[in-house]
């Protein structure tokens, strides 16, 4: 039997493959690219994440990654395309950036990362996909947009971490996590919530 927090993370997977196959599609790119950008974008974070950890990266070691990520694909490629529209990418992106963000921080615990570091790299987890997926297509990087993206992400490790530690089950801890950052991210899009961004000196230059 699969357990929960696997599902979850499976979950991830797919919905961040969906949001790399739907840029594949958009760019009107063969199937082959649309699995590869699904690969890149499912599994990236969570690779960096285990490159970082000095372990085996779990996509390697987990045949189920690569059969959702095939499904997530084709399920992209082979539906009509009215039923993907712009929102439905921005919110994959959103679920899989905020499950990644949690799952990483909960992974970096159970290796002895320090809380910290733990959210930093849960961070990590959750953007580098979706970052990767925008270099490749040569598209403006999410990640440059005012709209809370990275602080999203924050939050989830930070939920996550907070729930850890004071002794909740990890699939608990995951879910508390993953429901803070999607929403985050989820009300960021809805209301247009942003970061101020940088002004420069407020005085003349002489």
């Amino acid at each position: 039997m699969i357990a929960p927090a696997t599902i979850l993370e499976l979950a991830g997977v797919a919905v961040f493959a969906v949001s790399g196959a739907l840029v594949a599609t958009r760019l009107r790119q063969t199937f082959v690219t649309a699995c590869f950008f699904a690969l890149v974008t499912g599994v990236g974070g969570g690779s960096l994440r285990d490159l970082l950890l000095g372990v085996r990266a779990e996509w390697l070691e987990d045949r189920l990654v690569a059969v959702v990520i095939l499904v997530s694909a084709l399920a992209v490629w082979f539906t009509p395309g009215r039923w993907w529209r712009e929102r439905v990418l921005e919110w994959a992106d959103a679920a899989g950036l905020a499950a990644f963000a949690a799952l990483g921080t909960a992974k970096a615990v159970e290796y002895g990362v320090q809380p910290v570091p733990a959210i930093v790299l849960g961070v990590v987890s959750g953007c580098v996909g979706g970052i990767v997926r925008d270099v490749l297509a040569g598209v403006p990087s999410i990640l440059m947009r005012p709209e809370l993206y990275v602080t999203a992400a924050a939050l989830a490790a930070s939920i996550s971490l907070i729930a850890l530690e004071v002794g909740a089950p990890r699939f608990l801890a995951l879910l508390l996590g993953t429901a803070a950052g999607f929403g985050l991210r989820g009300a960021a899009m809805i209301w247009r919530i942003e970061l101020p961004s940088y002004a420069g000196s407020s005085r003349d230059p002489q």
